[in-house]
């Protein structure tokens, strides 16, 4: 099977050659692999595996897609938002809103100059699209809290929802306008399998805010996004870190085909029990560790949970994407990396394989991205 063809084949619950798999790794662990492999960085996940090619095009790209070389350096973005490299991470180090009046708030603008620029991180997805076997998708995340807090601070942000909650609404409609007018260029421009949506709105111990105030202030503005999605005929997949089981329910009704990434060391996030309950209507990615298991562990014991993890997760035939439940951290162990390969049926030779394909593509003046393997 192509990775298209599995991926779809797992999403409708058919036989696979083997499980799906889409890893991110942080970009200092993709340069380490990329160089045992001798291969660009950008062409890791490739020959690890990966069976989904997706970028970024709204704020996740300046978190996740710039990289600095050293811990200090920074960055603005089109938002107004300044980050910081810390501990091989970007982080936010100055909210364009934070502190400002309402009046201040309601007259800031959002980036749809930058609509054409920001679509364009998708170019590097064309050379997959041109190849019927790949699985295509586009990252429109954050749509509605989380960028909203980027913008306001996380404490004026739920302060907002609070005390203010018409200014919260008003600002929380327009981050989700500016997520929806990127999908829907996005899905229009793009020959997408899927429209990936995200806006974390738990930490590890819950939610951010009750569940009824997500109802009432973040579900219909979430919901806009998803329906892109749908009314092209795509499947909607949606990543929120943390403790969301509350919610879970109200995202299937939704209309959600895949969540991401099930942090199974949170409360109610265990992967095994939410595929019991739930698998029969929502598909599952993600549900690694890569807190304690993956940096940790031993490779045996990466091998064995990994493979414990797969066996329960397709229990009915299918529904599930292998992936970490993170960015696979600079501190995992090679071993570890393919061991976790090796459980889902992946062979440490085959990778090594896949990794030569990459450079003779390169020899012959093919682009990596184009690479068969």
């Amino acid at each position: 099977m192509n990775s298209k063809q599995r991926v779809q084949a797992a999403l409708e619950r058919k036989p696979v050659d083997r499980v799906p798999i889409f890893m991110w790794f942080h970009p200092s662990t993709a340069e380490r692999l990329g160089r045992l492999l001798d291969i660009p960085a950008d062409a890791v996940g490739q020959a690890m595996g990966n069976d989904i090619q997706q970028t970024w095009v709204n704020n996740n790209y300046a978190m996740e897609g710039i990289t600095h070389e050293h811990d200090g350096d920074t960055h603005v973005d089109y938002w107004g938002i300044t980050w910081v490299k810390r501990y091989f991470f970007n982080q936010i180090e100055g909210f364009p809103l934070q502190h400002a009046s309402a009046e201040e708030v309601l007259a800031y603008q959002f980036p749809y100059a930058h609509l054409d620029d920001l679509l364009g991180q998708m170019a590097a997805m064309l050379p997959h699209a041109r190849r019927a076997s790949a699985f295509i998708g586009c990252d429109v995340s954050p749509c509605a809290f989380e960028m909203y807090w980027r913008l306001r601070g996380m404490e004026d942000a739920l302060l907002d929802m609070a005390l203010t909650p018409d200014l919260a609404a008003t600002m929380l409609q327009r981050c989700a306008d500016f997520s929806i007018a990127l999908a829907q260029r996005a899905c229009t421009d793009f020959p997408l399998d899927w429209l990936w949506a995200g806006d974390d709105v738990a930490s590890q111990i819950g939610m951010m805010m009750s569940p009824k105030t997500w109802r009432q202030l973040i579900r219909p503005h979430l919901q806009r996004v998803f329906e892109v999605g749908k009314r092209h005929g795509l499947w909607v997949a949606y990543h929120c870190c943390g403790a969301l089981r509350p919610i879970i329910p109200d995202l299937i009704e939704m209309g959600l085909d895949v969540l991401n990434p099930v942090q199974g060391n949170c409360p109610g996030m265990h992967p095994l029990e939410l595929k019991r309950e739930y698998g029969a209507r929502l598909a599952f990615m993600g549900g690694l560790d890569t807190q304690e298991l993956l940096p940790h562990g031993s490779a045996d014991q990466v091998r064995r949970e990994t493979s414990r993890l797969l066996e329960g997760m397709t229990a009915d035939g299918g529904g599930y994407i292998l992936a970490a439940s993170h960015t696979i951290p600079p501190e995992t162990p090679d071993e570890n990396i393919f061991a976790m390969c090796a459980a889902a049926g992946i062979s440490r030779e085959e990778i090594f394989d896949h990794a030569a394909d990459v450079r003779q593509a390169q020899h012959t003046g093919d682009s990596h991205e184009e690479c068969q393997i």
